[in-house]
């Protein structure tokens, strides 16, 4: 199992990459054991109310969060490079720059 962190800002965001051996997610929607490399990991976007107040640099955003959608890869790369790109994404919905994430893989 890989932990794939982004961080900036001042906060992080780290999802889950499950590999051959492990335990996948067995939750609704989860993809089936077929799948050899499963990423699960939160999705958020900023809203004008409500949500979760959060602190990004020198602002304070309301931050909503949706259901971790988990998807499937065949490759390690491909997963890996795909959790990458899930974080930088997550953190340009709330208005960082990709190139201000800092990524870490652990092995956990």
């Amino acid at each position: 199992m890989l932990l794939v962190r982004g961080e900036a800002g001042g906060t992080a965001l780290t999802g889950t990459l499950y590999e051959p051996g492990d335990d996948p997610p067995s939750f609704e929607g989860a993809p089936d054991e077929g799948a050899p490399y499963v990423w699960v990991c939160d999705a958020f976007y900023e809203v004008e109310s409500g949500g979760q107040v959060q602190q990004i640099g020198d602002r304070e955003i309301n931050v909503a969060f949706e259901s971790p959608s988990p998807r499937g890869f065949e490759t390690r790369d491909r997963a890996i490079e795909a959790a990458k790109e899930h974080v930088r994404t997550q953190f340009q919905r709330i208005g960082v720059s990709a190139g201000d994430v800092a990524i870490a893989i652990e092995e956990s």
